[in-house]
């Protein structure tokens, strides 16, 4: 096996603003013979998240570690384990981990997470965001039989699974952000959401009560920022707000700004209304009832998987500038 090679995408600067093809590089490397206990992976897909952006800046103000310059990125993977001595996997199982962005995986066996054959009708299923979408709504939002739900970011990969699971729970009325009129068109059209405030198109607090003339019980934020601000002005006495992301700041050009937000606590006091910061690093136990939940809603069709799909590693870098740049609806996934 020493004598084949792989490719695997390395960070080669840090990025100073957007996502640009030039942080990256795509090196040959041979492929990596596993030793007692390791597993030797062939990926066959991975996910890009708007958080790869974040690990790529030296300081990312999360409980995650950057990215290191001339060292290959990394995030999920699906793939086929090629060999494994002496632990309890074998050739041709079909395992999760978190060694993407290359061909070729070698990790320890407890890292490598094997999953069911046969339960995801597509493997690159188990890349969705589901599990962090099914957090915010059952354990952030907590949301109710009734409820009139506000997603922001609703055409990424977490808010495009987030506006269908709120209905599951007995969402009343879904309403989602986005930042274009094409997007807010699919949300309605083929998501199921039944108004969208659309960034750019006016105070989004006006939008808003107009999509919810009485008010929000129930709030999904990947945003922050403006998105949130209005999102507690309307928001009803007793409503939960369920933080999930900061894609404002994430996805901004000087990093921290766009995502600051004024809270006033009185007003919040006197409506009892509560704010939770969710990370999916709490909530692992969802993960198994996600796949499970996932499995069933794609085969009865009560559940779909927007993401965009590309093809081979080399279009990796792409993925996830592309993704940066709001170009697709839903997870965005790379066929390796």
């Amino acid at each position: 096996m020493t004598n084949h090679t792989h490719r695997e995408i390395r960070l080669a600067a840090r990025p100073e603003g957007p996502v640009t093809d030039d942080l990256f590089e795509i090196a040959e490397v041979p492929v990596p013979e596993p030793g007692p206990g390791q597993v030797l992976v062939r990926n066959t897909h991975m996910g890009v998240a708007a958080v790869t952006r974040t690990l790529m800046d030296e300081d990312t103000g999360i409980p995650l570690a950057s990215f290191e310059i001339g060292a290959p990125l990394n995030g999920p993977a699906v793939g086929e384990v090629v060999a494994a001595p002496g632990t309890d996997l074998a050739p041709g199982d079909l395992v999760e981990h978190r060694l993407g962005w290359r061909e070729y995986a070698l990790l320890d066996a407890d890292e490598a997470h094997r999953l069911e054959p046969g339960l995801m009708p597509d493997p690159a299923a188990y890349l969705s965001q589901g599990p962090t979408a099914l957090m915010g709504v059952e354990r952030g939002a907590e949301v109710r039989p009734g409820d009139t739900v506000f997603v922001t970011g609703a055409a990424g990969g977490v808010g495009s699974l987030a506006g269908q699971i709120a209905r599951q729970f007995g969402a009343a009325r879904v309403i989602g952000s986005t930042g274009s009129r094409a997007k807010a068109d699919r949300l309605i059209g083929e998501l199921g959401y039944d108004a969208v405030v659309i960034r750019g198109a006016g105070p989004v607090e006006d939008q808003l009560r107009e999509a919810a003339p009485d008010g929000v019980d129930a709030v999904f934020d990947n945003v922050g920022g403006e998105q949130l601000t209005a999102a507690l002005a309307v928001a009803n006495k007793g409503a939960r707000i369920a933080l999930v992301g900061a894609l404002a700041s994430q996805l901004a050009a000087d990093g921290t700004s766009a995502a600051k937000t004024e809270i006033d606590t009185v007003s919040l006091l006197s409506r009892g209304i509560t704010l939770r910061g969710v990370a999916l690093y709490d909530h692992l136990d969802l993960i198994p009832q996600w796949n499970r939940r996932f499995a069933a809603g794609l085969r009865s069709g009560a559940l779909s998987f927007p993401h965009a799909r590309l093809r081979g590693i080399e279009q990796a870098p792409r993925a996830l500038r592309e993704l940066t740049e709001g170009r697709h609806l839903g997870a965005v996934v790379v066929e390796l």
